[in-house]
């Protein structure tokens, strides 16, 4: 079934909330309107007021394939997605083999092909030998170009100068980065052990993952994005002075655009003492004075977009000592109940976080005809409850680690319903079989 009337909405959309109807055919928005009737052949839904939005695109996740299967794969991590209101991704090159040629590329989309529950893309990874193939790759074959630049858990390290220089002046895509100093992290790392023994807490994952590391980084990047004129989108900012670096205005205007995370935006250091390595990810989670100016850049609008960043680890690699537990979190099956803390603690309204995690990434990564709703887009799209909290423990794990930093929390809404090309793909807490997820086009030149 894929005509459906959506009546009674409270649709969150470019700037306003308005009570409307919502007419789906031919996995497209047909009619936007506040009388419309039951058509034959038709499926009505009625929201009863609850808010219908376009569905998140997440610009960040690790979903693991090929090579690192037994964390998680394409079509494991994009239920996990659709269940929590993530209708569109982009999904990260440090797999094993690293995604750093265009053959890799092709076959990632081979593989979420039939298998995704929702659209996709691929960043092309870049590293200290392989900028051949960074020139070749045109503006349309990728969502972007992923460079981790001073720090990397693999082989994908990009160190050198001379091939920053060159990622950065020749690269037809947009320049994503991750930005931590290496050399600062070690430093940190030697002088932790020197403070607390081998045997080191979790909580000093802040201070070897530190803000200085991230600083010293984010401006490297934001300089060499200046100065050779390139597109820069910077990753899960982490700390106040970061944002700092960034300029206010409209994300349509930008060169230099920011990101923030899920778990940089809720949890603090404190949450360490509880959590410990659950909640270790690379960058760091820091202080309430970072989660707060985080906010309030949001607010600002020096940082654009949200993403999850989700990185799923088997719960082994969590819970041994610090040095040996792994870095990441798996996050996607409750982004947008977990983004929702931010209108419940009133840091934004509705339609200023559907700004920030689909109509921005839909302008910044140049997506062709979704993150808005608007008669003749794709409908993606998920209605949100927002009188109904997400009993954490009461759901089982879609993700295929099994677990979440989440467990044992009341998320402040939950997702009633997506809709991915106009199928529906969750309803009530369960998945409905159906996996319509579509290769992400881009409105790019040549």
């Amino acid at each position: 079934m894929n005509r459906w009337l959506i009546a009674n909405a409270r649709l969150v959309n470019e700037g306003r909330v308005i009570e409307t109807d919502i007419r789906v055919r031919h996995g497209r928005i047909e009619r936007i309107d506040s009388d419309l009737t039951t058509r034959p052949g038709e499926t009505m839904i009625n929201a009863r007021g609850r808010y219908v939005m376009p569905g998140m695109i997440d610009g960040q996740v690790h979903f693991r394939e090929p090579g690192l299967t037994q964390k998680g794969n394409i079509a494991s991590e994009s239920r996990a997605a659709v269940a929590g209101g993530i209708t569109s991704y982009m999904e990260m090159p440090n797999t094993s083999p690293p995604t750093t040629t265009r053959q890799a590329l092709a076959d990632k989309f081979s593989r979420a092909a039939g298998r995704s529950s929702a659209n996709y893309s691929f960043y092309l990874g870049a590293s200290n030998d392989n900028l051949d193939e960074v020139r070749a790759t045109g503006p349309n074959e990728a969502c972007g170009l992923k460079v981790f630049m001073g720090a990397s858990s693999g082989n994908m390290l990009v160190d050198k100068p001379e091939v920053l220089a060159g990622i950065f002046k020749h690269s037809r895509l947009m320049v994503v980065t991750h930005c931590e100093d290496n050399p600062t992290i070690e430093r940190n790392l030697e002088a932790a052990v020197a403070r607390y023994g081998k045997d080191l807490p979790a909580s000093a994952h802040a201070e070897i993952r530190s803000r200085e590391a991230c600083l010293k980084s984010s401006r490297l990047a934001v300089e060499l994005a200046k100065e050779h004129g390139a597109q820069l989108h910077v990753l899960h900012l982490s700390t106040a002075d970061e944002a700092a670096l960034f300029d206010p205005g409209p994300v349509a205007d930008k060169q230099i655009t920011g990101e923030a995370c899920i778990h940089h935006l809720y949890f603090i250091d404190a949450d360490y003492e509880a959590l410990g390595n659950l909640i270790k990810c690379n960058p760091s989670i820091k202080t309430v004075a970072d989660r707060k100016a985080l906010r309030q850049a949001l607010r600002d609008d020096r940082i654009d977009l949200i993403a999850t960043d989700h990185a799923p680890h088997l719960l082994s690699e969590k819970t041994g000592s610090y040095e040996t537990a792994a870095a990441g979190l798996p996050l996607v099956q409750y982004a947008l109940p977990a983004a929702w803390s931010l209108v419940a603690s009133r840091t934004l309204t509705p339609e200023r976080l559907v700004e920030k995690t689909a109509h921005n990434p839909a302008t910044r990564f140049q997506v062709a005809e979704r993150g808005f709703v608007r008669e003749g887009y794709w409908a993606d799209l998920v209605m949100l409850d927002d009188g109904k909290r997400t009993i954490v423990d009461n759901q089982p794990m879609l993700s295929q680690c099994g677990w979440t930093p989440f467990a044992g929390r009341k998320l402040p809404a939950s997702v009633a319903a997506t809709w991915v090309n106009g199928h529906l793909v969750w309803r009530d807490g369960l998945l409905t079989g159906v996996v319509p997820g579509q290769k992400l086009e881009f409105s790019r030149g040549g």
